[in-house]
């Protein structure tokens, strides 16, 4: 396994070498870097991150606890596969708690839905124009965090952010990039609309109707989508 190499930056000065190389496997899977059943050598890890073998173990046996590397006995650590029906649970569960969420965030008078999501939508706006990818994805996931937040239900926050597993990014960096960006700031425009003029007796149903939509558009077709295969997205885990 082989990522940039990389010198610990200003602001990770101080901070554990087993923390820096976990947040360097993390950023890795979220950026698509590090794909499913990738394996990781912990040799040629630690002297990419320039540390010794004990705090890569450290990072893996965290990120095993965390369900993101699975360790076999014989065959080493390997980035954890996931199935597709571990990515409808994930997109269900979603769907119900981000429109808790958006309930919370109507029916709490001390936030400004109007102005905390419109601000998020010219992040998106501003990407859009420039073209550049990684920074409408970014603002993507700011403006659902946006919502979250706005809630002030720290539990919802906190059970959302777990649950969005990094694979959960791969797949939406993977199909985002086969619609033009252009389309994508309009469909979040239409569902900030939907989430700040809808009823709030109804506006839960309605949120899980856009993520139904969504898993819809991204599974209900021959093909999985680019970057991944379907011997990817098994109920086992068998590295070859």
């Amino acid at each position: 396994m082989r990522t940039t190499k990389t010198r610990p930056k200003k602001s990770e000065r101080g901070v554990s070498a087993s923390k820096r190389v976990e947040a360097h496997l993390r950023h890795a899977i979220h950026a698509g870097k590090l794909r499913p059943r990738q394996r990781i050598i912990e040799e040629d890890l630690a002297q990419e991150l320039e540390v010794s073998r004990g705090p890569v173990r450290e990072a893996l046996l965290r990120l095993e606890r965390d369900g993101l590397v699975v360790t076999t006995s014989r065959r080493g650590t390997f980035i954890r596969d996931i199935s597709l029906s571990e990515i409808g649970v994930i997109f269900r569960m979603r769907a119900k708690l981000e429109g808790l969420c958006v309930r919370y965030m109507r029916e709490n008078a001390s936030v400004d839905a109007s102005a905390l999501l419109n601000r998020a939508v010219k992040k998106l706006k501003i990407a859009a124009a420039k073209n550049n990818e990684e920074q409408f994805f970014n603002a993507d996931m700011e403006l659902h965090r946006t919502i979250w937040k706005a809630a002030s239900q720290p539990l919802l926050y906190r059970t959302l952010n777990l649950l969005m597993n990094p694979y959960i990014f791969i797949i939406a960096r993977s199909y985002s990039s086969r619609i033009p960006l252009a389309n994508r700031r309009d469909n979040h425009e239409q569902y900030v609309r939907m989430v700040l003029k809808t009823p709030p007796d109804r506006i839960e149903s309605e949120v899980e109707r856009y993520f139904e939509g969504l898993y819809s558009r991204i599974f209900d077709q021959g093909s999985i989508f680019p970057g991944f295969s379907s011997d990817h997205l098994t109920d086992d885990f068998s590295p070859d």
